[in-house]
């Protein structure tokens, strides 16, 4: 049994028209993505390196040497030490390195 008074909703065709002509959102920019490297290390290295500061640096083997950093690169360190010959030591090798106290 139908209602008489029932009427059936549909958009008018320009409604419809109007939608489509309208100009679509365009997505979202993806963020940028962070560069590989900060060079914090670099900086980091370079400010140790003019202030001559003195240095502790722990061996993943457990040992410690004392000194101060006179030049990096890539992969090594080169360590001044007093009273001991300079050493270079390979960054692979490193455990973990702070200003001596």
């Amino acid at each position: 049994m139908d209602s008489p008074n029932r009427k059936l909703i549909r958009p008018s065709f320009n409604e419809v028209k109007d939608k489509m002509e309208q100009p679509r959102k365009a997505p979202p920019l993806k963020r940028p993505t962070p560069p590989d490297q900060t060079n914090a290390e670099n900086f980091y290295y370079v400010k140790q390196m003019q202030a001559k500061t003195p240095m502790v640096i722990t061996l993943k083997d457990g040992e410690v040497l004392k000194g101060s950093i006179e030049w990096y690169d890539r992969s090594c360190l080169k360590v001044n030490r007093d009273g001991a010959p300079n050493v270079l030591v390979y960054k692979s090798n490193i455990k973990y390195l702070h200003k001596d106290e």
